[in-house]
């Protein structure tokens, strides 16, 4: 293996395309691309400088110039992909959700695990700048005892029954694509809750159009969550501690800026960070840092706490009545 790892792409829609150009921007080694038909591969190796163009998922996971692959393939397929890549002997980042539901989310973290290589989950959010100076200023008692989270991630997609948002078969609905950055964002500040509260709203295709939840753990702490494909909201976030407060702006999952107050409502951080392009590249870098110092079990999201993730959205999925085909 080179100094650098040598990526291969699997899958050429609109997140892969967004990846890859994070990744030519930041100096990364993209060596290959797969996809389902030669022309797709081609036209998407043109566009980005890729040398190896592959016409199935098969043939780039045996691509010996290739040693880690992206996979962003829609949610039902991400167990499935992400298999052929380890028994390949390749680490993997996988697009969030990690999987459809925690039994494929168990059977990955194992697979990764037999084969000696890395799972990741692209939860891309939790490695971009002002994620890592939040996470300093919890970890300083900056704000006290943090109490509550408020969150949401609400957005007006499409309503065409045909469009993957509103897909059952495709693991549609604002849980899987936009929920899960909250509730990731939970976990991330205050661990696996407690007790977890789910309301839903539906559209007609059976996808889940709103998503509420309200999470609590012990010592009394509190995260509340709000995510819609059908009504766009503020889409930001506030974290309330005793000793202060963190207003982070949007929109709260990509680059953006914060601040914190103390108690009295003043002013003491305003936060700003340049990012190169859209910040997908930081998880990529965690890859590689990972992979250099042999730590197969992750680092600011380890893999066994992306199958806790997924345990957590099965119950909220319970709660609500939402199963997806050949469940």
């Amino acid at each position: 293996m080179t100094d650098r790892l040598r990526w291969g792409i699997l899958a050429t829609g609109f997140i892969a395309r967004t990846f890859t150009n994070d990744l030519k921007l930041n100096g990364f080694d993209v060596r290959a691309v797969g996809s389902r038909s030669q022309e797709s591969a081609d036209a998407f190796a043109a566009e980005f400088d890729i040398p190896n163009a592959h016409a199935s998922y098969e043939a780039l996971v045996a691509d010996p110039e290739v040693d880690a692959i992206y996979v962003s393939t829609p949610h039902p397929f991400h167990a499935e992909h992400a298999s052929l890549a380890i028994e390949a002997g390749k680490h993997v980042l996988v697009e969030k959700p990690f999987t459809l539901n925690a039994p494929e989310a168990e059977r990955l973290q194992a697979l990764a695990a037999e084969h000696g290589v890395l799972v990741l989950e692209a939860m891309w959010t939790r490695y971009l700048p002002h994620m890592i100076r939040i996470r300093e200023i919890l970890a300083a008692g900056l704000l006290g005892d943090v109490r509550t989270l408020i969150v949401d991630h609400t957005q007006d997609l499409p309503d065409d029954p045909a469009h993957r948002i509103n897909a059952l078969e495709l693991g549609g609905g604002a849980l899987l694509d936009l929920g899960v950055y909250p509730v990731s964002f939970a976990w991330d500040v205050f661990g696996e809750p407690r007790t977890i509260q789910s309301a839903a709203t539906f559209k007609e295709t059976g996808a889940d159009a709103q998503i509420a939840t309200i999470f609590t753990y012990d010592g009394g702490k509190i995260a509340s969550a709000v995510s819609a494909s059908d009504t766009r909201g503020p889409n930001t976030a506030s974290l309330l501690g005793t000793d202060g407060r963190i207003d982070v702006d949007a929109v709260w999952y990509n680059p953006t800026t914060f601040r914190r107050y103390d108690a009295d409502g003043n002013v003491v951080e305003e936060y700003a960070a340049d990012v190169v392009g859209r910040g997908m590249h930081f998880q990529a870098e965690e890859v590689e840092r990972l992979v250099a110092a042999g730590d197969l079990a992750g680092g600011v999201l380890p893999v066994a706490e992306s199958v806790a993730i997924m345990r957590t959205l099965d119950e909220i999925r319970s709660q609500i009545g939402l199963r997806y085909p050949g469940e």
